[in-house]
């Protein structure tokens, strides 16, 4: 899958080949690249008619021109948007008038995915650009053939190529914004409660508390739904739905939990509305006297029936969904009508002893009041049954992977949806309510004829009937408050209601069905989660979820076991109230942020009413069922925490991204005007590390006392001779490598001429207001003696740089070294590629992504000295000079550490025996001020004495190859050796520095006799003097402070400002 050259004829030099586009939409990116032209073309052939091929052409009417008379034939196409682009393959080519490389602005540079049949295309890279030989070169460069080549020629995969003569795959199925998402919104939101429940309800609550729940309920979809509509026009909608938007928009962390308890709220709902379709028919059943085995498992029964026939049409396909959705819509329009008609009627003597006496004043107004009755007899009670009725807005979303034009479809018909389905809700509950009465016994011998002698009560006296008895006894069986299937009854035709009832039920139940595999298997494809990656398998050219519909099947079957639609209800309000208000709060969220991303089409939104349908979903949640509620939000917290500590690797541009980018800016500006204080002094450490895999050691030691308490920057300087690794350098590589170390730091990759001049422009540079270092750390230069005297010179003016620059400083040592470089050699090292590289492995960077071609860096992982736990072994600290207290405050931290937490620290200081009790005393209360647990102060009374010969011996031995030697030359040719090599030592200066140089050997004796069985040793380092002797007698010092020991050691300097205060201000 790489990029292939097409030859031209040795016959006709001067044609150029045909260039066809790849049925795959998966073909790489081409490559761009500068091309040379003949001086003259000759028309190529044409591509058997087919619109997929281009062809060079002179003919003006059907080319597009190039600079100099290259010519390009196009054939039309449509993009996958469906948009016609005329031009679309030409202007892919359609070179700019900067250079001819250069590319137009085109669409298809911005597309993640193409149609069948078209091949993606990228725009050059700036490497691509800037190395391509200039416009006037381009025409004087041939290649062997004669022929030129194509800016970008792409070519086809293998596997493709036989195919291109193929007729192309029969394409999914794609709905509009009416059938699509208006009309399966309003199946949904005309589901079970709208015929058996509605007029219950508003019996309970009375007309005005019914539209007050109405409208309740349409608030919080409408504001939803605006959200919804902003969300989904703000970039591409693919399959996914309702989780695909939240997930893209809050991140992981939110859209998985959301999407798991959305995918099993569907389910629910699909159980609730088969529970409704089947006490419909079980309640005819009951009439004919035809009961199976008894009312519940009558329901069971049905139920079970029922949503295997209606899995049986989702595995059928969305074709066959879609009709199927249609027929019932129409089913309703029926049923409504037939309603309608049937309220205007005359009623007949026996459904007015059901109650039903056609609009009538008094019914209406007695009906205007509450009235409850029963334990589920309360506003929020009955709002919690009502709410699954509103929960259809997002079924139109849900199926946005079927959509053809899901930015445009989404908000217009889900809103369109509302809008008619409030109406209606509005209308029926009204209409039924100035019709039937509450309470009615069925009974025809119930009227009253002639005048009223005995007690009657209730709106049936007025109407003639007497409903008392049993209205006091409370065992009517027919009236509003009575009966649920009032709707058939005062219809024209009740069995058209039913009718009714059936496809508002089985719609619903369909569309639910069909709406959580694809929520389901949307999220099983970003791996979010384990064991659930079973079910993100597609099937056929919708990529049926046919696992994810028997999971649903099994789910709906428990939850339909139940056969209780009042007990389903409240439970669904809850979980559908949860998804309404993660809707609302990602609209807000993405809004607040001022993410240059968020650049919505549909422009009817706010951000502080999303936040109020946000907040109102989840007091409703409380209200109504407030234990539901407490579970809802337990599994949602449980299921963030999960993918909170998981860190699945995504990375979708989330709103979260952008509010910690904001938050991150917006306290480190704030920091800017906070003077520095002592008390708040945090060791912020610049890692000379080089890439951090070649010095593990290195970086886990500064990680280990920096993590969540300060910052810690790994530097990487490139030198000259390596500066064309720098592009190539994958910083996310290496970041990556960081993360899975569980480093928390920053990769800062730098060129410079040399180590000196890059780590001066690194503390200068790196950083930003108080997020800044303020201590440099580096390896040990353990090879100084055999090293180029140049970078001696450069190392320790690096440390004599960051005294300038007012940093601390401090040298890691080990015996067995920090660079591990070598070691890696034996391993092919993806992060740095060779400068040249052969084709087939630029076709091969082709088929692997930059991340997937690090996977051997992330995985080889060394194991160091300093990711062990140290026990109960010492922390060594030998200050010999009062640096400010980082020497003391750095094993403070290392302390804090879970691998330290045991370890004992030890303070030597050097003192006399004289005052040796006092000063130790003294040394005691200083750090018990410091509030610095440390384990016991030492007091070096011997450090005056005279060295060992043997390792007086080995200090003069290892300096010995950098001496002048001074009787050998006369003074000025001393001098001018000097300044040739101002690495070299000459005899005046070793006889001056000579007792410092044995306090170095003798101190180094002190250390190796007191820290044999230390895990960390700490020494004061000398400071460097500008001018004061050479850079190799320095190194000769900190190489012999820290000679020999077995244990890590640290050289380390403060900038001799406090970092330590005993005062509380």
């Amino acid at each position: 899958m790489g990029q292939h050259t097409f030859k031209a004829s040795m016959d006709e030099p001067g044609v150029l080949p045909r260039s066809r586009y790849s049925l795959n939409d998966e073909v790489p990116p081409p490559r761009y690249s500068s091309y040379p032209h003949p001086a003259t073309h000759t028309p190529s052939s044409t591509t058997n008619g087919s619109n997929t091929g281009i062809s060079i052409s002179n003919n003006p009417q059907f080319s597009n021109s190039t600079e100099d008379g290259l010519v390009m034939q196009v054939g039309l196409s449509k993009d996958p948007d469906g948009i016609d682009c005329v031009s679309d393959r030409r202007d892919s080519r359609r070179c700019s008038i900067y250079s001819t490389i250069d590319a137009v602005p085109h669409y298809m540079f911005y597309a993640n995915s193409v149609t069948p049949g078209r091949l993606r295309h990228s725009r050059p890279s700036l490497d691509a650009l800037r190395k391509a030989l200039d416009d006037g070169e381009v025409g004087s460069q041939m290649d062997e053939s004669g022929g030129g080549t194509l800016p970008a020629i792409m070519d086809l995969p293998r596997d493709e190529e036989a195919h291109l003569g193929s007729k192309p795959s029969r394409q999914p199925v794609r709905f509009g914004w009416v059938r699509g998402v208006m009309i399966r919104c309003m199946l949904n939101i005309w589901g079970v409660i709208l015929f058996l429940r509605l007029p219950w309800i508003t019996s309970q609550a009375g007309i005005l508390l019914t539209w007050l729940i109405i409208l309740m309920s349409v608030i919080v979809t409408s504001i939803t739904a605006l959200s919804i509509s902003a969300i989904s026009t703000n970039g591409k909608v693919i399959s996914g739905g309702t989780y695909f938007m939240i997930s893209r928009t809050l991140g992981p962390e939110i859209g998985g939990p959301i999407g798991l308890v959305f995918s099993f709220a569907n389910a629910l709902a699909c159980a609730m509305n088969t529970v409704g379709f089947a006490e419909t028919v079980r309640d005819l059943l009951v009439e004919y006297d035809s009961v199976m085995v008894d009312p519940l498992n009558d329901v069971r029964i049905i139920g079970v029936i029922t949503i295997t026939g209606l899995l049986g049409i989702s595995l059928a396909g969305m074709e066959w969904e879609g009709k199927t959705q249609v027929f019932f819509f129409f089913a309703l329009m029926v049923a409504f009508t037939n309603y309608l008609v049937g309220t205007v009627i005359p009623p007949t003597e026996t459904k007015q002893a059901m109650g039903f006496f056609s609009y009538k004043t008094d019914i209406f107004v007695d009906n205007l009041l509450p009235d409850w009755r029963g334990e589920e007899g309360s506003f929020f009670q009955m709002f919690a049954i009502f709410f699954p009725s509103a929960i259809g807005i997002l079924s139109g979303a849900n199926i946005s992977g079927d959509l053809k034009d899901p930015e445009t479809a989404i908000p217009k018909g889900t809103l369109m949806a509302i809008f008619w389905t409030t109406l209606s809700y509005l209308g029926i509950s009204a209409s039924v309510a100035s019709c039937v009465v509450r309470d009615a016994s069925g009974n025809i011998n119930d009227t009253l004829s002639g005048n009223l002698t005995g007690f009657c009560e209730g709106m049936g006296c007025i109407n003639r009937w007497n409903f008392t008895a049993c209205k006091l006894s409370r065992t009517c069986p027919f009236g509003l408050a009575n009966s649920y299937q009032v709707l058939s009854m005062v219809s024209g035709f009740g069995p058209l209601i039913t009718a009714g009832i059936f496809s508002a039920s089985l719609s619903s139940a369909l569309a639910f069905l069909v709406s959580a595999p694809k929520i389901f298997q949307c999220l099983c494809r970003d791996n979010i989660y384990p064991l659930i990656g079973f079910f993100a398998k597609g099937y056929g050219k919708n990529d049926e979820p046919i696992r994810g519909y028997i999971l649903t099947f099994i789910i709906t079957v428990a939850f339909i076991l139940i056969a209780q639609l009042n007990v389903i209800a409240p439970i669904i309000s809850n979980f559908f109230l949860c998804s309404y208000a993660l809707i609302n709060f990602s609209c807000f969220h993405a809004s607040i942020t001022n993410s240059p991303g968020w650049r919505p089409s549909f422009r009817y939104y706010n951000r502080w009413v999303a936040l109020f349908g946000a907040v109102i979903s989840v007091v409703l949640m409380f209200l109504l069922t407030w234990w539901a509620a407490l579970l809802t939000t337990s599994i949602i917290f449980f299921l963030l925490g999960y993918v909170a500590y998981k860190k699945p690797k995504v990375n979708w541009g989330s709103s979260m991204q952008a509010g910690t980018y904001n938050m991150a800016l917006s306290y480190s500006v704030s920091l800017i005007g906070v003077e520095d204080h002592v008390k708040n002094f945090r060791p912020q450490c610049l890692v000379l590390t080089g890439p951090p895999n070649h010095r593990p050691a290195l970086v886990d030691f500064v990680g280990s006392f920096t993590k969540n308490v300060s910052l810690m920057i790994c530097g990487d300087i490139i030198m000259n001779d390596d500066k064309s690794a720098l592009p190539r350098r994958s910083t996310s590589g290496l970041v990556k490598w960081l993360n899975k170390r569980r480093v928390r730091a920053f990769y800062t990759p730098f060129a410079g001429d040399n180590l000196r001049s890059g780590a001066r422009n690194l503390m200068q540079a790196t950083g930003l207001g108080k997020l800044k270092p303020n201590t440099l750390f580096m390896g040990f230069k353990a090879n100084w003696q055999e090293a180029a005297p140049q970078s001696l010179e450069d190392y320790i003016g690096t440390i004599y740089d960051a005294f300038d620059f007012n940093y601390g400083v401090c040298l890691l040592r080990m015996n067995e070294g920090l660079d591990i470089s070598d070691e890696m050699q034996s391993l092919e090292n993806p992060v740095f590629e060779p400068e040249e590289k052969h084709e087939s492995q630029q076709n091969d960077k082709d088929k692997y992504s930059d991340d997937a071609s690090l996977d051997m860096v992330e995985e080889k992982q060394t194991n160091t000295v300093f990711q062990r736990k140290q026990g109960k072994r010492s922390i060594d600290v030998y200050w010999i000079s009062d640096d400010g207290g980082l020497t003391l405050l750095i094993p403070y931290l290392l302390t804090r550490r879970k691998r330290w937490h045991q370890s004992k620290v030890r303070v030597f200081i050097v003192g006399d025996k004289e005052s040796m009790e006092e000063e130790r005393k003294e040394m005691l209360s200083l750090l018990s001020k410091f509030r610095l647990d440390f384990h016991d102060v030492i007091m070096m009374t011997d450090s005056e004495r005279t060295p060992q010969p043997k390792n007086r011996k080995r200090f003069e031995d290892s300096v010995a190859p950098f001496r002048l030697n001074d009787i050998m030359h006369e003074e000025v040719a001393v001098q001018e050796l000097k300044k040739e090599c101002p690495w070299k030592i000459s005899d005046r200066e070793m006889d001056t520095l000579r007792q410092k140089s044995e306090r170095m050997v003798r101190l180094n004796e002190i250390i190796r006799q007191n820290s044999r069985d230390a895990a960390l040793v700490l020494v004061s380092m000398p400071v460097p003097k500008k001018d004061a002797g050479p850079s190799s007698l320095y190194m000769a010092w900190l190489d012999t402070l820290t000679f020999n020991l077995q244990c890590p050691a640290l050289l380390i300097r403060g900038n001799q400002q406090n970092v330590l205060t005993f005062y509380c201000q």
